[in-house]
């Protein structure tokens, strides 16, 4: 078996065998997808760079309110540009582990309250500025800031105070934290010069490209940095392109006709039209991303918890699985946090379709009339016949449910956080704290069901200061719990992230999100 695995590993790194071939038959000699995945990491790490041409994206997740300004990025489109022409503090690799980037080590006091950042030498910005300490704090200030309406400003609420010492940052926090290196890995963080404080959508920072072209809605584009730190890992193209294509036919024509090199939001209701296109590969990783129906609590009707619970219990998830995605996932159950997450408790019981229950609960909270939900195929692949999907459940409670199609185009500037109830996605955090202080935190600006509970907030504190590992994981049960029972969201199912890329593409090893976590562009080349 050796030999045939060393076969195939040779075929992969010459590009004779697609990534789905090379599992089949790997899986056949008795290979778990464990190993497999591993050999074909191992396979696309033995490839050599190429260097030139221009790698081209057709994505979806793009609007014409998108914007440089790295605190406010929100889709797809801006947050994997960002990772172009920006540099962060650290990453996460696609094993939860942190690799260090501008910071290069991160070492904590032994109460987890002080955290040192040791900041990289000879690392220039795109506009031939040093990068100092002095930004990285800058950075940190004004992201920290609630006047700039970062979407970081949840997991950075704990920090007392920031400086710079030398060539180091000290952050000092209100409560210890052990998860304080992956905070520092939130995409929205790019190191600015200045912070950003000067002009925050300059698009300048230290990643591998610099921006030659901004569209909003339609396309954006990079060229090279010839400074950059690190050209012997990334930025192999001479430049790259990402357009803005948010029609799911028309994304696969572009790649079809090669006139892109990769695509996402692959729905599962094509991916076999796709798997049939000559020299393209479907790539499908499960992570932690998920798809949500958000509540407003704060508005009415949706600030009577009963009313929350039936909508809850009229949600039929294994129809959801099954229709939309095809099995290309798994059920949620109305908390952020699935199985891929570390401390994650796995007890909570399964909430399932109960329309009998759902017409108690209906019934109980008063309501009268039909209830509005918005949505569009921006929110996420299928969402429009999702929706519709689960107008028909809640019928069978009892529930006039009137599906409202809104335009893609402004969706997450106008519908989402804004209108009452709406569709919705998350591509996940690396850790439960960031997840729940991005979202459910009730101060966070990103907050999309205005859930607030004192409760659920003091212990989000508590399990940031626990080292005990069992005792935070208790902590983080009890929150579930309240999430699910008490909270606004509605979360039917966890989706694997499905993309198609061309065999053109070197480099590609998959990650715990769509295109590569969103490096595909800067850590691929083109091999013709």
């Amino acid at each position: 078996m050796s030999q045939e695995l060393d076969y195939l590993s040779s075929q992969i790194g010459a590009r004779r065998l697609s990534r789905r071939e090379f599992l089949s038959r790997a899986t056949a000699l008795g290979v778990s997808a464990t190993l497999a995945n591993s050999l074909l990491a191992a396979a696309a790490k033995a490839q050599v760079p190429q260097r030139g041409g221009i790698l081209k994206a057709g994505l979806a997740g793009g609007q014409s309110t998108d914007s440089l300004d790295p605190a406010i990025a929100g889709g797809l489109v801006p947050a994997m540009f960002g990772q172009c022409w920006g540099e962060m503090l650290a990453e996460v690799r696609p094993d939860n582990s942190i690799e260090y980037r501008i910071a290069e080590e991160i070492s904590s006091s032994k109460d987890a309250k002080t955290w040192t950042m040791k900041i990289r030498k000879g690392v220039e910005f795109h506009n031939g500025k040093t990068l100092t300490a002095e930004d990285v704090v800058a950075t940190l200030e004004r992201h920290s800031d609630a006047k700039s309406n970062s979407g970081a400003l949840g997991v950075l609420k704990s920090i007392d105070a920031i400086k710079a010492n030398g060539g180091e940052v000290v952050v000092t926090l209100k409560e210890a934290n052990a998860d304080f290196p992956y905070l520092m890995t939130d995409y929205h963080l790019i190191i600015q010069p200045n912070g950003g404080k000067d002009n925050p959508a300059a698009g300048i920072s230290a990643g591998p490209y610099k921006v030659t072209v901004d569209e909003p809605g339609i396309r954006h584009g990079g060229e090279r940095s010839a400074n950059y730190w690190q050209a012997d890992k990334r930025g192999f193209a001479d430049q790259v392109e990402i357009i803005v294509i948010n029609d799911t036919t028309a994304r696969i024509s572009a790649l079809q006709a090669n006139q892109v090199h990769m695509i996402n939001r692959v729905e599962p209701k094509v991916v076999d039209l796709v798997k049939r296109v000559p020299r393209v590969t479907i790539q499908n990783v499960s992570g932690l991303g998920f798809y949500d129906f958000n509540m407003l609590c704060d508005t009415a009707p949706f600030n009577n918890n009963d009313l929350r619970m039936a909508l809850k219990l009229a949600m039929d998830r294994e129809e959801m699985l099954d229709k939309i995605l095809r099995g290309y996932g798994s059920v949620g159950n109305d908390i952020p946090i699935n199985d891929a997450y570390p401390l994650f408790s796995d007890d909570i019981e399964q909430r399932t379709f109960d329309p009998e229950k759902a017409k108690f609960h209906y019934k109980k909270s008063g309501h009268d009339g039909p209830i509005v939900l918005r949505t569009s195929e921006a929110a996420f692949p299928g969402a429009v016949d999702a929706a519709q999907l689960y107008q028909q459940s809640c019928a069978k409670a009892g529930i006039m449910l009137e599906v409202k199609r809104e335009p893609g185009d402004g969706y997450w500037s106008e519908v989402w956080i804004k209108q009452p109830f709406s569709t919705a996605y998350w591509t996940g955090r690396p850790t439960q704290d960031q997840m729940y202080s991005t979202a459910y935190l009730s101060t966070a600006p990103w907050n999309d069901t205005h859930y607030s509970n004192e409760k659920f907030d003091k212990l989000l504190i508590e399990a940031r200061g626990e080292l005990d590992q069992d005792k935070r994981k208790d902590l983080y049960r009890e929150m579930a719990i309240i999430v699910r029972d008490n909270g606004g969201v509605i979360v039917p199912m966890f989706n694997q992230s499905i993309d198609a890329v061309s065999d053109m593409v070197g480099g590609y090893v998959g990650g715990r999100g769509s295109l590569m976590s969103g490096y595909a562009m800067i850590k691929c080349w083109l091999t013709a």
